[in-house]
């Protein structure tokens, strides 16, 4: 038997044909679309800080925590060491590193402390810091949509809106008064009821101290239950009523009425903390008129919902990036993916997708700034289809990595999961598109004002207003809503791109107003692709 003798080499894989990591690049200067849009919505004045922020938010180390966020999901420590009741939520730091990058870059204060064009800043450093973590964006939209409902009762928001302001994070668990910023949640929706807030079983009784109640009851859904302070719905003698909660009370005690039940274990989203919390007693302070707790909330409702918009938009940058990045650097049968016919088609309808959502969501934001009615019945509508199109486009983006985007490794899975939630949080698309309907109804001015900004754009291009043609402003049955949003979705994505001379406002046109395949990628040879993707490909 012959001696044993060591194979000389063994290496049977070094790796070539795979991509550089997409990190180490200018998540704000590198997106064409965003930056561009920015600049149109009226928000060019903050360039300079966004370029920096976009470059943090590009880097490893950043893009690093928002692995680590999401790899360990937070914890509930309902009792401390003694068995006293403390409800306190633990994360992985990378989760407090992000919540400092968000807030401190004024992601809830910059809309309100008087920058010009405020609500624009706001749109594009969500846009921003949500491509390194979508998690975190929950808690910091809630506290910056929370300041416009805190005005229906002004001695509260003389007390808290000064903490939004502050654009400061503090994670300590300690009175509100004590801390150098706070953030604010939301707990709506119960069991029986869901959107139907109606429906809610939460009782509040007045303790006889001016403006405080007492509050027995049960909320399914708690958004960020580590949270300062909760908005959140219950039952006065004179009807439903929106109500701030606190986790502290003005004698610097824990509100112990306030109970953590369990931390909801969620397909996505897993950085963020959500909740089914109880209310034994728990203390809160009456915001708006006993009776008005629908009007006062949807003061906030309407700006969580801008953020559903340009959360999922920027969910589809993010995975077009992904999926350009990939075509960009890899080949199969001796060309390079982005060069293959099919592929480019592909990508390239991702990347028309892609910018008309991050238009509509821009010019959303510009309304906001303006104080503009449009915004009354935009609002949904891009939110019912921005948050519709984004999973589909996800996915589209993950096939064209093929198997290396369907690896938990890879960021495909996370925006994956990730992707649905915006159609769902803040009203599901019935809900959305039975707003529509109601506000069409109702709010003639709303109607108008969305009727003007699109026929201001006719003339433009011919399959737009063949499109204005078939468009209606009501629909006669319930059941005919959602086709009517989408076809005012479509039509408004088209006019903001056609208003700010967009180079891909032809394309868009063509591809989504003319009868096509369903799918992305069935493509018009006529539009230009490799000029769509030259303009996509991140830098």
């Amino acid at each position: 038997m012959s001696a044993f003798r060591p194979i000389a080499h063994l290496d049977t894989h070094d790796v070539t044909n795979q991509p550089p990591p997409l990190e180490d690049v200018n998540l704000f200067i590198g997106d064409r679309a965003l930056t561009e849009a920015v600049d149109k919505a009226g928000g060019g004045m903050h360039r300079d800080r966004l370029t920096a922020l976009g470059a943090r938010c590009g880097s490893a180390e950043v893009i690093g925590w928002g692995v680590e966020a999401n790899r360990q999901a937070p914890m509930l420590d309902t009792f401390d060491r003694y068995g006293q009741r403390i409800d306190e939520v633990r994360f992985h730091p990378a989760y407090h590193q992000l919540m400092a990058l968000g807030l401190e870059s004024g992601f809830a204060s910059v809309a309100w402390n008087g920058t010009p064009a405020g609500h624009v800043a706001h749109a594009a450093t969500l846009f921003l810091t949500a491509q390194a973590d979508s998690g975190t964006t929950c808690p910091m939209t809630m506290t910056y949509a929370a300041a416009p409902a805190l005005q229906a009762e002004p001695d509260v928001a003389a007390e808290w809106t000064p903490r939004i302001l502050a654009g400061r994070y503090d994670p300590a668990t300690r009175p509100a008064a004590d801390k150098a910023g706070v953030t604010i949640g939301m707990a709506m929706t119960e069991k029986q009821g869901g959107s139907d807030v109606r429906a809610n079983s939460t009782r509040a009784e007045p303790t006889g101290e001016a403006g405080w109640y007492s509050l027995t009851g049960h909320k399914w859904f708690c958004s960020a239950p580590m949270c300062d302070a909760f908005l959140t719905l219950a039952y006065a003698p004179g009807g439903l009523t929106c109500f701030l909660l606190p986790r502290w009370t003005p004698d610097g005690r824990r509100n112990a009425g306030f109970r953590v039940m369990r931390l909801k274990d969620k397909m996505g989203d897993r950085s963020n903390a959500s909740s089914e919390v109880e209310y034994h007693g728990a203390l809160a302070q009456r915001l708006g008129p006993e009776g008005r707790g629908v009007a006062t909330i949807i003061r906030m409702v309407q700006h969580t919902r801008l953020d559903c918009v340009l959360g999922s938009a920027q969910q589809m940058r993010g995975a077009l990036a992904q999926g350009v990045w990939h075509a960009a650097h890899r080949s199969a049968f001796q060309k390079r993916l982005i060069d293959q016919p099919m592929m480019a088609a592909v990508l390239a309808d991702l990347a028309v997708e892609s910018e008309a959502a991050t238009a509509l969501g821009l010019r959303l934001a510009q309304a906001f700034d303006q104080d503009d009615p449009l915004a009354r019945l935009l609002t949904p509508i891009a939110k019912y289809w921005v948050c519709k199109r984004a999973p589909g486009l996800v996915y589209e983006a993950m096939e064209s990595l093929g198997g290396a985007g369907y690896v938990e490794t890879g960021p495909m899975p996370r925006l994956f999961r990730q992707s649905p939630l915006n159609a769902i949080w803040e009203g599901s698309g019935n809900v959305i598109a039975l707003d529509v309907l109601r506000a069409m109804g109702r709010e003639p001015e709303a109607v108008e004002a969305l009727r003007g900004f699109l026929e201001g754009r006719r003339g433009r291009d011919a399959d737009y207003d063949a499109w204005l043609d078939g468009l209606t402003f009501q629909a006669t049955h319930e059941a005919e809503a959602r086709w009517v949003v989408e076809r005012l979705a479509l039509a408004s994505q088209a006019a903001v791109l056609l208003d700010w001379d967009s180079p891909v406002a032809e394309a868009f046109c063509r591809l989504r107003l003319r009868p096509r395949g369903a799918a992305y990628g069935a493509f018009d040879a006529r539009v230009d692709a490799a000029a769509i993707l030259d303009r996509a490909m991140p830098a």
